[in-house]
């Protein structure tokens, strides 16, 4: 064999062994000490103000929906600007909607911004309700020294007086974008979950400012100047 040909095969045995690390590096992304699955979800927001309800009103959830492809139970790494790639060894423990709804829930139930927060189908009716879309929920390894945890949450808050939606109160779309801490599984739900305690601060901080508080008598204050709160 020529030297040139053995060296034209050494060649392209590296590029490949190169291209492979790169490419674990990029939608492996993660440092895992072994090819067991592993499993997460998303955890309660820990509160830092007392559980004192300022509001009457019962808030249904309409639904909580999240885009394909991000519905999935994988967690999805976003590796170039149109390419994404399905982690085989990380994922969900439900689908990520499931995982969303309790730790939701239970921001808005145990903040006060509602004496009540319930999912369809409760005996106890809403006059509150609200939808929420995730359209991003991803690890974003664009760039592999500064990975990140994208989530981006839409939120429809509607006045039911009857139990059936009528008028929006509140609509607004909130992303957040936090570093990782390490290229890991692990890290990046950590960033997700820190991402949503930001998201529902700023939900909350939202609704207060339309005036859900005194008791709920004064929800629409942002567009009527003039009434007093009542039972103060």
């Amino acid at each position: 064999m020529k030297p040139s040909s053995v060296f034209s095969q050494w060649t392209a045995h590296t590029f490949h062994v190169l291209l492979l690390v790169a490419i674990c590096e990029l939608t492996g992304c993660l440092s895992r000490p072994s090819l067991n699955k592993q499993t997460f979800t998303f955890s309660a927001p820990p509160l830092s103000t007392t559980n004192v309800t300022i509001s009457d009103r019962v808030l249904g959830i309409r639904n909580l929906q999240i885009a394909r492809p991000f519905d999935g139970r994988s967690l999805v790494y976003r590796t170039g600007e149109f390419s994404y790639e399905r982690d085989p060894y990380a994922e969900f423990l439900d689908s990520p909607a499931e995982g969303l709804i309790a730790p939701v829930c239970g921001w808005l139930r145990r903040n006060g911004d509602f004496s009540a927060v319930v999912e369809a189908g409760s005996a106890l009716k809403p006059d509150t309700q609200v939808e929420i879309s995730v359209s991003q929920l991803f690890g974003d390894f664009r760039q592999t020294r500064h990975p990140a945890a994208i989530l981006t949450i839409r939120f429809v808050f509607f006045d039911a007086p009857n139990g059936v939606p009528a008028k929006v109160i509140l609509q607004q779309e909130y992303s957040r974008s936090i570093p990782l801490s390490a290229p890991t599984a692990a890290a990046l739900m950590e960033a997700w979950n820190q991402a949503l305690v930001e998201i529902m601060a700023e939900v909350s901080s939202a609704l207060r400012h339309s005036g859900i508080g005194d008791q709920g008598v004064n929800f629409h204050r942002n567009t009527q100047h003039n009434q007093e709160p009542a039972n103060r």
